[in-house]
């Protein structure tokens, strides 16, 4: 056993992938005053401002850094659906993502709400959601993946919510703070190290 050092101005993380491939048992929609507006073919700066409100504090940073063809692409597939989740004054604070676009899978992409509506009970209603439209005609799995940036109830949230882990892996990368991509005071709860130490 042994611990395998971590480069200043990158980050590492333990992705656990998990699955479901059974539809759940049909259940009351869990009561909340959000709605999902889905987007039809989103203008990528507006996609982006809402992975980054949603994200940012998780250093979700992927879809920041895509070529702006690739992520068009993307979202331009009719097989990626995308929804906010708009609050009662017509906000957007939070976000579903769902892929289609392998046969008989889907993955939950993205599944977020900004960290002020944390422990409210609206991560429920989200996922209730996110599941209903995932098992659509044909689906025989659906999937998703968190990680030790995510919030740190993420995992067991999604256990809860029917997931079982299949796959646990290492994913380490540029901080995204140390390039600029996100700010350096995005997610406090993972320490920034300093290139200079």
């Amino acid at each position: 056993m042994g611990l395998i050092p971590v480069e200043p101005g990158e980050v590492a993380t333990i992705v656990t992938s998990l699955e479901m491939t059974r539809r759940p048992r049909p259940a009351p929609m869990p009561e909340s005053p959000l709605r999902l507006v889905r987007w039809e073919r989103p203008g990528v700066d507006r996609y982006r401002a809402l992975f980054r409100r949603v994200g940012g504090p998780w250093l979700w940073f992927s879809r920041l850094v895509m070529a702006d063809d690739a992520l068009t692409a993307i979202l331009n597939d009719a097989r990626v659906r995308v929804w906010a989740v708009v609050d009662r004054a017509g906000l957007e604070v939070g976000m579903l993502e769902l892929d289609d676009r392998s046969a008989g899978a889907c993955e939950l992409s993205y599944v977020g709400l900004i960290p002020e509506l944390a422990g409210q009970g609206h991560g429920r209603w989200l996922m209730a959601h996110a599941l209903a439209l995932a098992w659509g005609p044909g689906v025989t799995r659906v999937w998703v993946h968190t990680c030790t940036l995510d919030h740190p109830r993420a995992l067991d949230f999604y256990r809860r919510s029917g997931f079982v882990p299949y796959q646990r892996t290492i994913e380490t990368f540029a901080d995204p703070r140390a390039t600029g991509i996100l700010p350096a005071d995005a997610a406090p709860h993972y320490p920034l190290l300093d290139k200079r130490r």
